[in-house]
């Protein structure tokens, strides 16, 4: 809105239709213009009281939700899945074995690995024995020592290829295979995600950035499921191939009710305050000084420069210029001049002025 908005024909609230006065005597026809109704009775606006509010600025972005810890689990050797032992959607505690492979594969050397363990393990107890009898030397207990130390993590990998263990707590969220599947090396087993807190991670650009910080409160929304959370973590450097700053929110997730992957929309509040004063953008005008309001006093309109804050959405917060119990003027505005009188209307009340002659 600017003053030279004026220039154009002056219009008045939709609601107010200023009619010409028609007389009753011989049917005369008497009319006033809308500047001289304007002088007479003022010009028609509505104010609303400036009263401190609290006000908000969020930033909105899309982003994918995802389970507080994520790992999947992948195949070690190529084979044909023998046993599956639990299903999507089921919970289950880290180191619990969910897929299983042959023990017969050559390629695991399973059976090999078992004995050369059970015989190191045996052979270090008896040196065990005889360097506490003084039977053995320090060297020859290391030597012991260290090759069932070989023999105890062969074993363990090669149970890990046949015996797939979940690596975190959580929940099955992805199960990509069935028994009696075969399998390559190195493909995706299952997925565990920890489900009752999600987590995103946002990208806000350079010129906003400043504004955030660990602790500031967020909320996600998916098919009208709300989660509250906050910023855990804000980067110190922008990612190149993004050319944007990384933002990581969590999000409580009761009941697992969102589940993990989906795409929400998450919002962020980057400022609030609880004694705003605070209008909306359309009762904002300009000119070559800067941006004013009207307000009244005094039954006529006063013109008042304003110092602008934050904005959100159509809102925006006014550091100065304004003081609380101001009758702000929030239609009618594009009409008024400095020191013109006004006609304050209450409600749904229309201006309309209706002369007889006679009467």
């Amino acid at each position: 809105m600017y003053d030279n908005r004026k220039s154009r024909c002056k219009t008045v609230l939709p609601a107010l239709i200023l009619v010409g006065l028609l007389g009753c005597r011989g049917g005369d026809l008497e009319t006033r213009s809308m500047e001289q109704i304007y002088e007479q009775e003022g010009v028609p606006v509505r104010v609303e009281t400036v009263r401190p509010t609290s006000f908000i600025q969020e930033m909105e972005f899309t982003a994918t939700l995802t389970g507080i810890e994520e790992s999947s689990a992948f195949a070690k050797i190529a084979d044909r899945v023998d046993r599956i032992t639990a299903n999507v959607g089921d919970y289950v505690t880290k180191d619990s074995v969910i897929v299983t492979f042959p023990t017969d594969n050559p390629t695991a050397r399973y059976s090999q690995a078992r004995v050369q363990y059970e015989n190191a393990a045996a052979t270090y107890g008896r040196m065990q024995q005889y360097f506490e009898s003084g039977g053995l030397s320090r060297q020859e207990l290391d030597n012991a020592t260290a090759a069932f130390r070989v023999a105890e993590a062969n074993w363990d990998a090669v149970q890990q290829s046949v015996l797939v263990r979940a690596p975190i707590s959580g929940v099955i969220t992805r199960l990509n295979v069935r028994e009696s599947d075969n399998v390559d090396d190195e493909e995706e087993l299952f997925a565990v995600s920890r489900t009752d807190r999600l987590k995103a991670q946002v990208w806000v650009p350079e010129s906003e950035i400043g504004n955030f910080s660990e602790g500031l409160a967020a909320r996600a929304v998916w098919q009208g499921i709300e989660l509250e959370g906050e910023v855990v973590q804000v980067d110190r450097s922008v990612n190149k191939r993004r050319q944007a700053f990384g933002v990581v929110v969590e999000l409580e997730n009761p009941q697992s009710r969102v589940k993990s992957g989906v795409t929400g929309a998450v919002s962020i509040v980057t400022y609030r305050t609880d004694s705003a004063l605070v209008t909306a953008r359309k009762n904002l005008l300009k000119d070559h000084r800067g941006e004013y309001v009207f307000v009244v006093n005094d039954q006529a309109a006063a013109k008042r420069y304003v110092t602008l804050g934050r904005s959100h959405l159509l809102s925006v917060e006014i550091t100065g210029g304004l003081a609380t119990g101001d009758q702000l003027v929030t239609e009618g505005q594009i009409n008024l001049e400095v020191g013109a009188r006004v006609k304050i209307l209450n409600g749904g009340e229309v201006a309309a002025s209706v002369e007889t002659n006679g009467r």
